[in-house]
């Protein structure tokens, strides 16, 4: 475990907020976090309110008590400030301003940023309006997203290794989309090695439904699967029954850690090329949805060396050979 005190970021705030949720001690957290515990104890003091320890709150009291102990009042020049502001207006996030902008020698963190943004908006600007969330975070309900509501879920950090290098068939990326209105859903899964796409349509976000659509999708494919990683939506909450039906197991990327499943993301977005957010998903039919299938899979890929993603998952010993004497 690591030893003093570590700056917690808001990707740790939210673990801690669902830990908390949870009813996990201190210790506990501090385990699974690797942090010492007074980091722990210190995060839950300084940042709770009246009403307990919330993830936005705590978040907005420690990028305030940050900006206003830190911040360097001369990197915010006038002429820094335009850059900033032109970053932002190209959609860039405060994180990414700042991490490129440190390459370039230049060190604002992204609170700052942030900060930055807050008072434009209370001053009636609208640089807000470029942030992905617009500035706002959902949260599942009641802080019980994730571990809290998934019965025997098993966190991705005790997949095995071998899954990240993505070198084998049969370790798959699992989620749903959800059409306009909450109108229909597709189940998406996608094989890391390969890239190659399972869609299927089901009436609704219903952990049976995935279950069966899972289980359907799956065992019709040439090769085992090894492990399938879901997002934490509850409709995955049958993921022990997709484990013995498949003979695989069933892993959950961190919560708010999208880029743990960042292939299923990026196929879920190429889905929306054909059905864009605003399209009724439960007025597509089989027939479309298997003719998006098959335009994803016989579509050369550059990280495929521009080998299809059919070709792989059909030939995979050859690449898989290719592979490992790239490794």
């Amino acid at each position: 475990m690591a030893k003093g005190y570590h700056h917690v970021t808001r990707d740790i705030r939210s673990q801690i907020y669902a830990y908390k949720a949870s009813g996990w001690s201190m210790q506990r957290m501090a385990k699974k976090l690797g942090v010492h515990v007074s980091t722990i104890s210190r995060e839950i003091e300084r940042n709770s309110g009246k009403r307990g320890y919330r993830l936005n709150q705590a978040d907005s009291k420690a990028v305030e008590r940050r900006s206003t102990a830190s911040m360097k009042p001369h990197k915010m020049t006038p002429g820094m400030v335009a850059k900033i502001e032109e970053k932002i207006k190209l959609d860039w996030s405060p994180e990414q301003i700042s991490g490129r902008f440190k390459k370039e020698g230049i060190f604002i963190s992204h609170e700052s940023i942030y900060t930055m943004i807050w008072a434009d908006k209370k001053s009636g600007g609208e640089l807000y309006k470029h942030l992905r969330h617009r500035g706002k975070y959902h949260k599942r309900s009641s802080g019980k997203a994730g571990r809290g509501c998934i019965p025997g879920r098993v966190d991705i950090s005790e997949r095995p290794k071998i899954v990240e290098r993505k070198l084998r068939i049969g370790d798959w990326e699992g989620d749903t989309i959800i059409g306009a209105k909450n109108q229909g859903t597709i189940l998406s899964l996608v094989d890391r090695c390969s890239k190659f796409t399972q869609l299927k349509s089901i009436e609704r976000k219903n952990s049976t439904l995935v279950f069966k659509a899972t289980v359907e999708k799956m065992s019709a494919l040439p090769h085992p699967v090894h492990t399938i990683t879901f997002d934490n939506g509850k409709e995955f909450a049958q993921h022990g029954n997709i484990a013995i039906a498949l003979n695989a197991l069933c892993y959950f990327a961190t919560p708010y850690h999208a880029w743990e499943r960042g292939l299923n993301e990026h196929t879920n977005g190429l889905v929306r090329q054909y059905l864009p957010k605003s399209t009724d998903l439960s007025k597509v039919s089989d027939e479309l949805l298997e003719r998006i299938e098959e335009l994803l899979n016989h579509r050369p890929r550059k990280v495929l060396d521009y080998k299809t993603p059919s070709e792989v998952f059909f030939r995979s010993p050859r690449f898989r050979k290719t592979l490992l004497s790239h490794a």
